[in-house]
Formats: structure tokens, sequence, C-alpha cells
């Protein structure tokens, strides 16, 4: 849990199941989230050897993320939170 625990980890991860994503594209796809708060995330992330970060000599910069193979592991946890999440809120309305 303490790899994953935060409010936007997971979902930065969830998202990066599907495959590489871009810096802009993945933060796009994660709303509600400060620019801080996303590059803290997947910084600790790379950290922790969940996510890997590849940086494209190119102007401008591109930055691309995607799932390690330590990430790939947690692809079930990730699926199951998805499931339990969307049967939950359905159970609420």
């Amino acid at each position: 849990m303490n790899l994953i625990g935060t409010k936007w980890k997971p979902l930065i991860l969830f998202h990066l199941l599907e495959g590489a994503l871009r810096s802009g594209i993945l933060q796009k796809k994660i709303s509600g989230v400060s620019n801080k708060m996303f590059t803290q995330s997947v910084r600790e992330l790379e950290k922790d050897g969940l996510i890997s970060r590849t940086v494209f000599p190119v102007v401008p910069p591109k930055v691309e993320y995607k799932l390690s193979e330590r990430g790939r592991s947690l692809e079930g946890i990730l699926r199951s939170l998805d499931q339990w999440g969307a049967t939950d809120f359905k159970n609420m309305i």
C-alpha cells in the first residue's frame, strides 16, 4: 500500500495499462490532478520501479511513461479496484 496508496497513483497506473502515454495526455486523463501532484506522483512511481520514463530528444521535449514489469504485475489489482468501484457506484444510485 505504501507504493500505490495515494489518491493519484492508482489512476496513473490504471491509465498506463493500455500502453505508453505522453506526459500531457496522461495528465489530461486524470481530472483534478494538479501539475505539482502529477509530477510528484510519477516521480515516486518511477523511483519505486512501477513505471518507466522515456525522454525523447526533440523540440519541444517529449516525455512518455509506461508500466514497468513490476508495475504490470499490479494489473489484476487495478482492474479489480476499477470493477469494484463501478459496482459500488451502481449500488449507491
